[in-house]
């Protein structure tokens, strides 16, 4: 299925466009990227989404077919930014390996993670619900992964990359379980006939 891009490109309008960071997250609501930005919150997920400007996107490191919501922390001054960045990585990429590749230090001293000013779908109910297929999940997944192993070893073998393809291969790993899940019992194979 295609992405809507008109749906996508009005639910991009609402969100803020005050600095801070934001989560991009799958069709499950599970965080799979935490960003910054110091120009906008709304102007940086834009690039992400439409492939401008964004080194997530040109190393593979996120699958734009699985960004379904977008969760907003606006702060008031940059100096806020880069520590509730860091706290908001570890905090999430403790239930879910994100996709960020590089892990930054934990912070120095404990930062309340605060909750999203704002969560915002940018993906039509419908689209969430047909991706949500198995059969149309993995073989994302699997391309995706291809993809990204690819772009590793002929453009950038970097440490970044490394950890995004790992983060790739645990989503991959829990897809494929998803598909065995649908498995039903065939007459014959257990070799009965």
């Amino acid at each position: 299925m295609a992405i809507n891009l008109p749906f996508r490109r009005e639910a991009v309008r609402t969100l803020t466009n005050e600095i801070g960071c934001y989560v991009l997250c799958d069709l499950d609501q599970v965080p799979i990227y935490v960003g910054q930005s110091v120009d906008g919150i709304r102007s940086r997920v834009n690039r992400h989404l439409t492939s401008v400007r964004s080194d997530i996107i040109a190393n593979r490191q996120v699958d734009v077919w699985e960004i379904a919501w977008v969760w907003a922390y606006p702060v008031e001054n940059k100096a806020e930014i880069s520590p509730i960045e860091d706290a908001l990585f570890h905090k999430f990429h403790s239930k879910s390996a994100l996709m960020n590749g590089k892990v930054p230090k934990l912070p120095a001293q404990r930062v309340k993670v605060p909750e999203p000013s704002q969560k915002v779908q940018v993906m039509a109910d419908a689209e969430i619900e047909e991706k949500k297929d198995p059969a149309l999940r993995l073989p994302g997944q699997a391309e995706h992964y291809s993809q990204i192993v690819g772009h590793f070893l002929a453009v950038k073998n970097s440490r970044e990359i490394a950890g995004a393809i790992q983060a790739h291969f645990e989503r991959l790993e829990k897809y494929h379980r998803e598909l065995l899940g649908l498995a039903t019992e065939v007459e014959g194979d257990n070799g009965d006939e």
